[in-house]
């Protein structure tokens, strides 16, 4: 009898041991899908031996089979396998609702995406603010995935922290408060007209999720790719640890003065709901005009986010040197374009496309550049180490260049800042946010310091 007890005793220690290691995972695909719905478009999506296979139909918009339960915090696992002419993506945390276009399907996207633009893992956010996490600043992220092969996805959405990982190879690090909870949709990418995309699939099996305490089973954390955050007017905790600062705390003007006469503008900025915004129509007599930061900079990154209007105009500048020559030179610097190149005319002007938002205006045309549109927040990001700049827009580098060599002489040469006599080469500067005349806004400013 007491062999018995003792063998039951080990028995019932092995089965617990397992069940803490395997336990907390629940499946999601059962023997059909009645635990799915499927909204927006009419897309097929059938369950075969495991196998959940989407399926390209014409004239229709993104198809999505949701989850019935929403999820917040978990570890989702799952592959997938989908044709190299398709795109496609798993919505995690995402919602529809009745007064949101109509109830059109919206929240974060894990991308599925064959294309040599290589942004699988990538994060998405569908018909809502477009892409917070792409792939161009993780090259090795890049390469995880194996076209026309099946691949695993691992997803942690834990608190306000988004990773992804493909075959292990890790992919995305975001931040990001917009959404705590939704539900899990797999998407057919619609094709509208193509009938040459008829009948494209995409397959996904062994769909698993951890809800459970999903903190202690998640990958230890290591900075091991770039992390995006999103967190209005916040320092994540590895921005403090990098060293980052905020150069607008989302509730005072404190580190900004106007570039010519040294205080805070009266009138023509304002603040309100954490958005720091030029406005002409609040400007009143000697109001408004450029601000610049109160303290230089040399070697930096800074990251900026800007929401423009229909037709607006203005920039980003840096190298700001607002003592030269007593002050005549004080909105004088190289300048991140922001423009409503739809709809503002000076979108033409200048030389081939020079004058563009992203661009270094009047002198380097963007290239790669998605913009996400007027009245849509947009994120620059300037890297300067030494001589050697950067401009990123929404994830993608839109221009590269170095100061002060030959090719730049003769490219201010022939350009507005001829009469300015060593345009752009100033060891330090201050950094500006430009007044002209247009309504434009600005929040999540950001800076950290290169040694």
């Amino acid at each position: 009898m007491k062999k018995l007890t003792c063998i039951f005793t080990i028995l019932f220690s092995l089965i617990i041991t397992g069940n803490s290691l395997y336990g907390q995972w629940e499946k999601l695909i059962g023997k059909n899908l009645s635990n799915w719905e499927q909204l927006n478009g009419t897309a097929t999506f059938k369950l075969e031996k495991g196998i959940i296979t989407g399926t390209t139909v014409l004239n229709t918009s993104n198809s999505f089979l949701c989850s019935k339960k929403n999820y917040g915090n978990f570890i989702l696992e799952f592959d997938t396998w989908f044709d190299p002419k398709m795109n496609s993506g798993v919505q995690i945390r995402s919602e529809s609702k009745p007064d949101y276009q109509n109830g059109r399907v919206h929240g974060y996207q894990v991308e599925l995406d064959p294309s040599s633009r290589a942004w699988s893992g990538g994060i998405y956010d569908e018909a809502r603010r477009g892409w917070l996490y792409a792939l161009d600043q993780n090259p090795a992220g890049q390469k995880a995935l194996k076209n026309n092969d099946w691949n695993h996805y691992r997803i942690e959405a834990i608190g306000n922290s988004i990773r992804t990982w493909i075959n292990g190879i890790p992919c995305a690090d975001l931040i990001d408060d917009m959404t705590p909870s939704g539900f899990i949709a797999l998407q057919v990418h619609s094709i509208g007209t193509d009938a040459s995309k008829v009948g494209l699939q995409v397959k996904w099996k062994n769909i698993k999720i951890i809800t459970r305490n999903p903190d202690k089973y998640k990958t230890p954390y290591t900075p091991v790719i770039p992390q995006n955050s999103y967190l209005d007017n916040a320092l994540s905790d590895r921005e403090l640890k990098e060293g980052w600062k905020l150069l607008f705390d989302g509730k005072t003007t404190s580190g900004w003065m106007n570039a010519a006469t040294k205080n805070f503008p009266s009138s023509g900025w304002e603040i309100k709901d954490g958005i720091l915004t030029v406005n002409p129509e609040t400007k009143a007599a000697n109001g408004g005009g450029d601000i610049v930061t109160t303290s230089k900079y040399k070697n930096f990154e800074l990251i900026a986010d800007f929401k423009y209007t229909k037709g607006a105009n203005s920039g980003i500048k840096y190298f700001v040197d607002t003592e030269k020559d007593n002050g005549k030179l004080a909105s004088i610097g190289c300048e991140f374009q922001i423009l409503d190149d739809r709809n503002h005319p000076d979108a033409k002007l200048g030389k081939a496309g020079n004058r563009t938002l992203g661009g270094l205006y009047d002198l380097i045309a963007p290239v790669n550049k998605r913009d996400n549109g007027a009245d849509k927040w947009n994120r620059a990001t300037i890297i300067v180490k030494g001589n050697h700049v950067q401009h990123w827009l929404n994830g993608q580098m839109t221009v590269e260049y170095d100061r002060g060599i030959p090719a730049w002489k003769e490219l201010v040469a022939t350009s507005k800042f001829k009469t300015s006599p060593g345009f752009g080469e100033v060891t330090e500067g201050r950094i500006l946010l430009q007044d002209h005349g247009n309504v434009v806004s600005f929040k999540n400013i950001k800076i950290r310091e290169i040694k």
